[in-house]
């Protein structure tokens, strides 16, 4: 009855870890995946930018280390339910071979105060994941209008005008570089990209400011974007160009400057 309790009270705890971050967590979950429904010890699902993020934790109360077969068990059920990550908490550890089968996929061996050191930075990777995707759909609707159309409708400067008023390129390219910066937790960043529109403060000191930053920039972008591209609809002007779409795995030019930006700055500090 003791062990039962302690296995209880286990899972419990990381529920209330993931909820304390301000996740929705829950214990004893059914989950139902694309071939078969699942029993999670705890389900943890938060949202943001309009898309789930989606953890499964199995809590290991045992006296015994985990096995490679766990880790494969959990790897399969991460890819049935299409899980973001799923984690193995165990306390007596693990196998060699668990550590194997975990290596470079998205299922994670930790111990349970691993996990509270760790939890963080892996929730803020997840959101930047989805401020990147957002990049990419923002920059592939920026490249495929022309650069007269872009001039026309205020998404750029023209080429004699150095008035700074919105370059869509200049905010992307800032963007991307403070992602990497973030990702390397690499703080204060520097967000000043010297447009007049620019929202918000020019450094941001922690995560929660650069979020801040973001959501205000790229909401501004998508908005200029829509209202030109409504005008240039209405000036029988829209016709975007899609046969540069960014492929899976491909770096945009805005990705390359970004990169070259974010390096010289580093080499600065």
């Amino acid at each position: 009855m003791i062990k039962k309790i302690d296995w209880f009270e286990f899972q419990e705890d990381i529920k209330d870890h993931f909820s304390s971050l301000g996740a929705d967590a829950e214990t004893n979950a059914r989950v139902q995946g694309v071939r078969t429904c699942h029993d999670i010890d705890i389900f943890v699902k938060t949202r943001f930018l309009g898309e789930n993020i989606i953890w499964i934790i199995e809590a290991k109360h045992w006296k015994s280390k985990v096995t490679k077969a766990q880790v494969l068990t959990l790897r399969s059920i991460v890819d049935d339910i299409g899980a973001d990550r799923g984690f193995i908490i165990s306390l007596a550890g693990f196998q060699s071979g668990a550590f194997e089968a975990a290596n470079n996929t998205n299922v994670k061996l930790k111990t349970f105060d691993e996990l509270k050191v760790d939890t963080k930075g892996l929730i803020e990777t997840e959101i930047l994941k989805t401020y990147y995707k957002r990049l990419l759909l923002l920059e592939d609707r920026y490249w495929s209008h022309s650069k007269k159309l872009r001039i026309k409708y205020g998404l750029r400067h023209g080429t004699a005008d150095y008035s700074m008023q919105f370059v869509g390129q200049q905010l992307l390219s800032i963007a991307r570089t403070a992602i990497m910066a973030a990702e390397e937790r690499n703080y204060p960043i520097d967000l000043e990209s010297f447009l007049k529109e620019q929202k918000g403060e020019s450094i941001a000191y922690n995560f929660q400011q650069l979020s801040m930053w973001l959501n205000l920039n790229l909401n501004h972008f998508e908005e200029k974007l829509l209202v030109a591209e409504w005008k240039m609809y209405e000036n029988k002007e829209y016709h975007p160009d899609t046969r540069y779409r960014t492929k899976d795995g491909e770096q945009t030019t805005t990705e390359l400057m970004a990169e070259t930006i974010y390096k010289a700055r580093k080499k600065r500090r």
